[in-house]
Formats: structure tokens, C-alpha cells, sequence
């Protein structure tokens, strides 16, 4: 079983091919990723029209880059598969047309997948973990806990009442002064800075409520910065190392009670895991906390290597396969309609953005 998978829903226009021979370990034949982040930069963000537009200018190409580098004609693949949601509207068009008109011409299966979905098996790619188990993603468009119960079963556990983690470091990183994109730079900044400098608030910790908040922090850096204005680089770094603490702490505090849920749900589970994916999972002073958090509790803690924690098409290839082998295909597919908002889990409330095309969160 070989899958083309195609991802567009943000800044990286990817594409990949991946394959499943029998009861051997899935292989990634080829993984393509172009980052827009030259594009954006300047920014602070990203835009969705120029997103789109480059999306328009590459995707041909690195769809083609991704066959050769796989060794596997068209007409040798056995679906195609491609992000059709949550993520920018424009770049979702992009990719799934592209997937549609691929499919069409080659006389293909066409899977239109939730980019969620692709994060949320990810771990069964790269380590063949068996469900059930434990999901934290922490991106720039989404923070939540997920239980992870099969193809296409997923119970949202807790999310953001406000800002993604993602979004926070972002906002930090533009208020302080540092480049696009947000995370790696106030990682960088907070390795020279002293984590107790300032107080900010842990936001939720100890509350009943499962789920997350970042603006009140966020709010609560913006005040320290503008009391203590101009900035000194040293200045800077206690900022980003304080936040960094005070997010560590908060997600730590939050994941703690999933873990526990989880062993309360799934009491015959012998070896329970947490799975962190998204760009957020890269943060190694996150990371530690959750491994060490992990290591306490009994539970095995997986994150999938960088390149398939940030957006990718390996992954969306991947959750084409699971859902072919499961019987999951959809025979209308080629009439799917890309969708901005999309949540894995379409029985919980949403919490933040819930309007007339659905739930943000």
C-alpha cells in the first residue's frame, strides 16, 4: 500500500509518499517540506494570501520531487491523500484541488484528511503504538489533550479557552522584539536568561477545569515589558527564560490530570504513553517537563522527531493508510469542501470561536 499525501493548511507546502508492505514497519519514502518563512518574516505572522500564492507557485513541483524521490511512479500509488482541513482556507483550496485533480487523472482513491488526524497518528508511523492512548498537541493554531481510541475516535479531554501555546510565543517574541518565527526564538533568548526574574502567573494550575489559557499570561508579559522599557538584551532573555518557566509549569500542571484520568479510563492499559506532537514539542524545557511528568507517572512518553512534529505530508500520507486499511474510504471525496474549522472531536463544546462554520477549538 503506497499513499501520496499532500499538506498546504498553513506555511509548508509538502508532499510525501509512504508505504506499508504487510506486517512490516511503515516506510517514509520521501518527505518533502517547503517552509514559507523567508516569505513571512517580515511579517511577524503569517499572511494567507501570500501563503496561498506560494503555495500555488511550489506545490506542483514538490508533488513531483516527492515521486522521484520516492522511486514510485503515479500510476504505482494506490490513493491520494491530502490535509483538507482544519488550517488557512486559501492553502486548503490549493492542496486538495492539486489532490483532486491528481486523483481524477491517474483513476485514484482521493482521501480528504483532518490535519489533526495526521498529528494524532503520527506516533503509530514512527513508534507502532497501539491505541488507546494519550495526545497533547501544542501548535500555533491549537493546544489540546486528546485520547487517541482508534482511526477516526478521538475524545477531546481539554483545550484553549483563548490563545494556542503556539500563538503565545509567537505574540512574546513579537512584543519583545524578536524575529518570525516566535518559538525557537524565545527558546534561544531564554537559554541566557534567568527563569526567576519575573513572577508570572500560572494560568488554570490547580483549577478543576481541564483545559488551557494563555492570554492572561501573554497580557502579564506585555505589562513586565512595558514597565521596565527600553529592553536591554538581558532584559529580553529573563523575559523569554520566565515565560518559558511559567508555560512549562502550567502545561505540566494541566497534563498531569489527563494522566490521571487516563489510568482511571483505561485501568487494564499495561503501558500507558503520552504523545506530544506539534511545533511546540520541539521546546526542550517543555519537553523535560513532560518527560520527567511522564517518568512519574508510569506513562511512556513519545515524541515523534521534529520533522513530523511540525506540519508535514508524511503525515497526512500516513492517516490515508490508516483509514484505507481500517475501510474508512470515502467514495465522495472529490466533492469534499475545504474546511477552515475542524475539529477532531465534533461531540465536545467548542471553546473558543464557535460561529456559523463551527468551532475554532
Amino acid at each position: 500500500m503506497r499513499v501520496l499525501g499532500i499538506e498546504t493548511s498553513c506555511d509548508e507546502t509538502a508532499a510525501s509518499v509512504v508505504a506499508l508492505d504487510g506486517r512490516a514497519a511503515p516506510k517514509i519514502l520521501s518527505n518533502i517540506v517547503l517552509s514559507q518563512i523567508e516569505e513571512h518574516a517580515a511579517f511577524g505572522g503569517v499572511v494567507p494570501e501570500i501563503a496561498a500564492r506560494a503555495h500555488v507557485e511550489a506545490l506542483d513541483g514538490i508533488v513531483e520531487a516527492a515521486l522521484a524521490d520516492s522511486g514510485v511512479a503515479l500510476d504505482e500509488v494506490d490513493a491520494i491523500a491530502a490535509t483538507a482541513g482544519p488550517g488557512l482556507v486559501g492553502g486548503l483550496i490549493v492542496g486538495l484541488m492539486t489532490a483532486k485533480a491528481i486523483a481524477a487523472a491517474a483513476d485514484k482513491p482521493l482521501l480528504a484528511i483532518n490535519h489533526l488526524e495526521g498529528h494524532a497518528l503520527t506516533a503509530r508511523l514512527t513508534d507502532g503504538l497501539d491505541f488507546p492512548y494519550l495526545l497533547l498537541l501544542v501548535s500555533g493554531g491549537h493546544t489540546q489533550i486528546v485520547a487517541v481510541r482508534g482511526v477516526g475516535d478521538y475524545q477531546r479531554w481539554a483545550t484553549t479557552i483563548d490563545d494556542a501555546l503556539g500563538e503565545a510565543f509567537d505574540k512574546t517574541a513579537k512584543m519583545l522584539g524578536l524575529p518570525y518565527p516566535g518559538g525557537p526564538n524565545v527558546e534561544k533568548a531564554a537559554a541566557t536568561g534567568n527563569p526567576g526574574r519575573f513572577a508570572f502567573p500560572r494560568p488554570m494550575k490547580g483549577s478543576a477545569q481541564p483545559d488551557f489559557s494563555f492570554s492572561g499570561l501573554k497580557t502579564a508579559v506585555r505589562q513586565a515589558a512595558t514597565a521596565i522599557a527600553p529592553l536591554s538584551d538581558q532584559d529580553v532573555a529573563d523575559i523569554c527564560a520566565s515565560f518559558q518557566a511559567a508555560v512549562a509549569d502550567a502545561l505540566g500542571d494541566r497534563v498531569s490530570r489527563a494522566l490521571n484520568r487516563f489510568r482511571q479510563e483505561y485501568p487494564d492499559k499495561a503501558k500507558p504513553a503520552l504523545v506530544v506532537a506539534g511545533g511546540v514539542a520541539a521546546n526542550r524545557t517543555i519537553k523535560a517537563t513532560l518527560e520527567a511528568l511522564c517518568a512519574a507517572a508510569g506513562f511512556d512518553f513519545i515524541a515523534p522527531p521534529q520533522k513530523l512534529c511540525t506540519d508535514n505530508a508524511a503525515m497526512i500520507a500516513w492517516a490515508g493508510i490508516e483509514r484505507l486499511r481500517a475501510g474508512m474510504a470515502d467514495a465522495n471525496a472529490a466533492d469534499f469542501v475545504p474546511r477552515s474549522r475542524w475539529p477532531l472531536d465534533s461531540v465536545s463544546a467548542p471553546m473558543v470561536g464557535s460561529g456559523r462554520r463551527g468551532a475554532k477549538a
